[in-house]
């Protein structure tokens, strides 16, 4: 029998080792799939652990045989009997479930195996880095339901582009772990015996890179994605500016130049 956890995380495995909390969806009995539950608990998480100073890194998976299959058949066949309003209030909040993954100030490591189809793939796409095994399916499959691939279209045309998205989107076809590498989608593709010491190996990287710099890069990155070059000449240059001049921004310059390791850097 599985064991118990709080009621926070039903539907969520969640463990903490010193500085890096670990996500795992924890539905393998329905291949990680989506239902209004998940989603919440993924919301609520990742709000909680953005907020949460002594997290440095967050590794995202999933437990069982697939990383995330998508939606949950009973999600979906309820939703044949819900008003368009009420469609629009379940879009919302998987929309924002996205965004918050998207924008925690942590860097999120995507663990990924088995398959990544729908919102699965979605998952890959708002993660910094996603790191895979190299039997791992994907798909933006949500054309062969005759639905589309909306609430994810954002972060999926960010990662990979309008000419990767259209051709994936529109077939709806699966394809593998090479082809996710190829496009930007994932970022190394592992045997599945070195998939943990992968992970590992990047977040120790991570590890290694100032807190407070890793929350204003994707800060100013995700700004800067939505501003002009003229626009964005100001920002950037503050933001340079603001982090060179800060706490971290200092001992970290002047530990390369006293050859030293920085105060946040594992010893």
């Amino acid at each position: 029998m599985r064991e118990r956890r709080p009621m926070e995380h039903a539907l969520l495995a969640v463990r903490r080792e010193g500085p890096v909390a670990y996500v795992a969806l924890d539905r393998p009995e329905v291949r990680n799939a989506f239902n209004a539950e998940l989603i919440a608990e993924l919301d609520v998480t990742f709000g909680a652990l953005g907020a949460d100073h002594e997290v440095r890194a967050i590794v995202l998976s999933g437990n069982g045989k697939t990383f995330c299959g998508g939606a949950d058949v009973n999600w979906m066949r309820a939703s044949l009997e819900l008003s368009i309003e009420a469609n629009l209030d379940d879009a919302r909040h998987m929309s924002r479930m996205f965004r918050a993954i998207d924008r925690v100030p942590k860097p999120v490591v995507a663990r990924v195996h088995g398959a990544a189809l729908g919102g699965g793939a979605g998952l890959v796409a708002v993660a910094d880095i996603a790191i895979a095994d190299d039997a791992t399916l994907f798909g933006f499959t949500e054309t062969k339901l005759g639905i589309l691939p909306a609430v994810i279209s954002p972060f999926v045309l960010s990662k990979i582009g309008a000419s990767h998205a259209r051709a994936l989107a529109l077939t709806g076809e699966r394809f593998d772990a090479r082809r996710a590498l190829a496009i930007g989608l994932v970022h190394e593709v592992v045997e599945a015996a070195g998939l943990d010491a992968a992970v590992a190996r990047v977040v120790n990287e991570l590890l290694g890179a100032s807190p407070s710099a890793i929350a204003e890069c994707k800060r100013l990155f995700a700004e800067v994605r939505e501003h002009s070059y003229e626009d964005s000449l100001e920002l950037t240059a503050r933001a340079i500016a603001a982090q060179r001049t800060s706490a971290e921004g200092q001992d970290g310059l002047h530990a390369f130049l006293e050859k030293r390791k920085p105060a946040w850097s594992p010893s």
